[in-house]
């Protein structure tokens, strides 16, 4: 199959992606998006038109991330600049969803009425220090894939009414990372209990989940109208870095002593622009099960090219057969 090419480069912004599109009528959700990569992409998506829900875990930050993208949205609406120039302002509001509360997650879906068009699985923890959830499970793990593993089955009807209203596929985007380059999904040892627990490689586990996960959705759900398809945002400093050492993000090269980002990274809106280009372009409709980073379908990983690239497991159809099992044992 030919690898999906684009006009879009790693430095292009989400603004940029729905420039010239009018997404008015679409219904999406973006969960962890109070922050970071998270509220760039909403903005974008409500400036091009699209009524758009922040699944947040604390009300407060919600409601400010609610206040902002309408304050700049429609400044630039007023001013004829910015995303979605030519399309009406779209609508923002906040809801609880927390991926470590079952019972949250359960109750968004249950307060959801009506068609689903896009679910952005956004939220995500990082190389956090070994922790538990109540049910004994690694957090990262936990947190990064079984949470959007069931909010995702719990709006499903939701996202294939999507596809029967709008006539065309319903989209999922699931948030990987190179850090899936890290680690497979270790089936013998999923939860860290009888190997040495490691941050970066329990990180690693949770985002080849997350890009087997669209390989699971496409499979199971296709039929039905509803694809999914796995991004890396790229390298961006959020809050999602939060758990690390200084001193470990200065031998990373990542800060300088004051701070600083590494001029390399890019900003938050040139990371949204790869989820909001799966999210809503037209040139990934009918797309699924595949993996995109720099707003582009990614190559192969390659020795010589580290830190790009998608590696064979995480698309294996065996491993998301076997992931997919897993998650709804983990569940039941």
């Amino acid at each position: 199959m030919t690898r999906i090419t684009t006009p879009f480069r790693a430095a292009t912004t989400a603004n940029e992606v729905v420039d010239g599109l009018d997404l008015t009528g679409r219904r999406i959700v973006v969960t962890g998006a109070a922050s970071g990569i998270g509220i760039e992409t909403a903005r974008s998506l409500v400036a091009a038109g699209a009524d758009v829900t922040l699944a947040v875990r604390r009300p407060e930050q919600g409601e400010q991330a609610v206040a902002d993208i309408r304050a700049s949205t429609a400044t630039s609406q007023a001013a004829g600049t910015g995303a979605g120039t030519g399309a009406a302002q779209g609508t923002v509001r906040a809801a609880i969803l927390d991926l470590e509360k079952r019972d949250t997650l359960q109750a968004f879906a249950d307060a959801w009425q009506g068609p689903l068009d896009v679910l952005i699985d956004n939220a995500g923890i990082m190389a956090t220090p070994e922790t538990r959830t109540p049910e004994g499970w690694e957090l990262q793990f936990s947190n990064n894939h079984l949470g959007h593993f069931a909010l995702a089955n719990a709006l499903r009807d939701a996202l294939v009414e999507g596809a029967q209203v709008s006539g065309t596929p319903s989209r999922v985007v699931s948030l990987s990372s190179t850090g899936h380059h890290f680690s497979p999904v270790v089936f013998d040892d999923v939860m860290f209990e009888r190997r040495e627990y490691d941050p970066w490689s329990a990180y690693g586990q949770s985002k080849t989940a997350n890009a087997l996960f669209a390989v699971g959705v496409t499979q199971r759900w296709a039929d039905d109208g509803v694809l999914a398809n796995a991004v890396h945002p790229g390298g961006i400093l959020t809050p999602l870095q939060r758990h690390l050492p200084k001193q470990e993000m200065l031998d990373r090269g990542w800060i300088d002593e004051d701070g600083t980002p590494n001029p390399a990274f890019k900003s938050t809106q040139q990371g949204a622009a790869t989820s909001v280009f799966v999210a809503v372009h037209p040139l990934v409709e009918g797309v699924g099960a595949h993996y995109f980073e720099d707003v582009a379908e990614a190559e192969p990983f390659r020795e010589d090219a580290r830190g790009r690239g998608v590696k064979d497991y995480a698309l294996d159809p065996e491993q998301s057969d076997r992931l997919w099992a897993l998650s709804e044992q983990l569940l039941a």
